[in-house]
């Protein structure tokens, strides 16, 4: 599978998963975010211009079918692809520590980023509130899928197959 595929195969897949069983895997009310899982995952293996990119689409299409506005998904996760891209390529962990990392820094940063969108917007819940019940919980929950996907979800958007290692700085 070429790699525009591969990527618009994860993408429409994450939506699938959306829409279909995010509503029904849902703890205490919390549904996990797969289409910022596939964006985190794809500026981890590609950097921060393809995760942008990739964020942009994911969003726009999480924000044509939700019931917010227009363009505020689509804003948050460009940002967050590429933030997710530049902390990959600048943070000094090692092996499974740095996609966890990254993922644990950009998922509960999106929540919050679109949370502020939201309050600035004038259509969002109480800040203080939904920080507490909802951004903190999709941030664990989404950390939590990350861990067990990204090692499947990377192997599938890797334009090279080659097996990278880590040597440690002296």
């Amino acid at each position: 599978m070429n790699r525009s595929g591969a990527v618009l195969l994860a993408i429409v897949t994450s939506f699938l998963l959306q829409v279909i069983v995010a509503p029904h895997v849902a703890i205490l009310g919390v549904v996990p975010a797969f289409p910022v899982l596939v964006v985190i995952t794809l500026a981890i293996v590609e950097g921060p211009a393809a995760g942008a990119a990739s964020g942009f689409a994911a969003g726009l299409v999480l924000d044509l079918l939700g019931t917010g506005p227009v363009g505020a998904w689509a804003l948050v996760l460009v940002v967050v692809g590429y933030v997710a891209g530049m902390l990959q390529e600048n943070l000094f962990a090692e092996g499974w520590l740095q996609p966890v990392s990254v993922a644990v820094v950009v998922s509960v940063s999106a929540e919050i980023a679109y949370l502020i969108v939201m309050a600035v917007l004038g259509s969002g819940a109480p800040f203080w509130r939904s920080v507490v019940a909802v951004v903190l919980p999709r941030g664990v929950y989404n950390v939590v899928l990350g861990i067990l996907v990204y090692p499947w979800l990377a192997r599938l958007l890797r334009t090279d197959q080659s097996v990278k290692s880590f040597r440690r700085i002296s």
